[in-house]
């Protein structure tokens, strides 16, 4: 199974603080999409995956 953020990067503060982990980032759009992928498997889930990308992407992360 191959997770779609495996590359994603964490976004900077203008202070340089880091802000959000990735892991602990968009915790409803992961818990859907991972149960989805268990269940159906991840090519039966890409409204999930890109919603979970899209949440990710709002939190200013760049995926």
């Amino acid at each position: 199974m191959t997770l779609a953020l495996e590359g994603a990067k964490m976004p900077v503060e203008k202070s340089g603080e880091k802000k959000l982990k990735p892991c602990c980032a968009c915790p409803e759009t992961k818990k859907a999409r991972d149960a989805c992928i268990i269940e159906k498997g991840e090519l039966n889930c890409q409204s999930l995956i890109e919603a979970h990308k899209a949440c990710m992407r709002k939190m200013g992360f760049n995926i």
